[in-house]
């Protein structure tokens, strides 16, 4: 716990049996009270190693539901098993758990009720591996979306994200998308709600066996990216209300 509150750890895993346990190795549990593994119908041994590992709460989708799919199970089981803080960690890898005790405590004590991780903020991205048409697509997505949204922050496409339990209870997940656009409709649905976000420097890796959409999928994801924030900014000027 911190400051009293219990600290869940959610993993949304597909195909994660080469980098769980060197992701799961780094989770401090001095901070984390639970850890919750979602395996979206993975072809490999993912559950079967998050249970060897003793990862208490591990689900197996019976049919691949997508990344948001696979977050709503996440954080609906987070919330069911009395979660105060829950923190996102992706089991690639890509980026290391030791953030979670900073960004834990920023949400405890009542700083923010939001934290992302950004590889963003400093020159932590490339140096890390980032491609560089990825790292020049997230930097113009950004800056267009601070515009169309309203804020002014450095990434919205970290997948290393925690929230409170208010937050969550508080936005409507069940509507967003099941795919990988699920992630900035969370985000616009925060912001509409108007709670403030925090952001930390994150450090990250790129390496073979790290989960990466290709190129088509990227392109499929920007365009639903810069439609919802155009729907977001209608929505502010009372001109549409987006569905999710």
């Amino acid at each position: 716990m911190v400051n009293g509150k219990k600290v869940v750890v959610v993993m949304p895993a597909y195909n994660a049996a080469k980098t769980l346990q060197r992701t799961y190795s780094e989770i401090p549990f001095d901070v984390v009270d639970e850890v919750i593994l979602v395996d979206d119908h993975s072809r490999d041994n993912t559950t079967a190693l998050a249970r060897q590992l003793g990862i208490h709460h591990v689900i197996r989708h019976e049919v691949n539901k997508g990344y948001g799919g696979n977050q709503k199970t996440c954080y609906a089981k987070a919330l069911e098993i009395g979660a105060d803080i829950v923190v996102m960690v992706h089991p690639d890898y890509q980026y290391t758990p030791k953030l979670i005790p900073v960004m834990t405590w920023m949400i405890a004590n009542d700083l923010f009720p939001v934290v992302l991780a950004s590889r963003i903020l400093g020159k932590g991205a490339l140096a890390g591996g980032m491609p560089l048409y990825k790292y020049i697509a997230n930097r113009a997505l950004t800056f267009i979306q601070n515009l169309l949204v309203g804020q002014k922050l450095s990434e919205y496409h970290t997948g290393y994200r925690a929230f409170s339990r208010t937050v969550l209870e508080s936005i409507a997940l069940q509507k967003n998308s099941d795919d990988f656009v699920f992630d900035n409709q969370m985000l616009s649905q925060i912001i509409m709600a108007d709670f403030p976000i925090a952001e930390v420097t994150c450090p990250t890796k790129y390496f073979a066996e790290a989960s990466s959409i290709n190129f088509r999928r990227s392109s499929i994801y920007g365009l639903g990216v810069l439609l919802t924030s155009l729907q977001h900014r209608l929505h502010r000027w009372g001109l549409r209300h987006p569905r999710y």
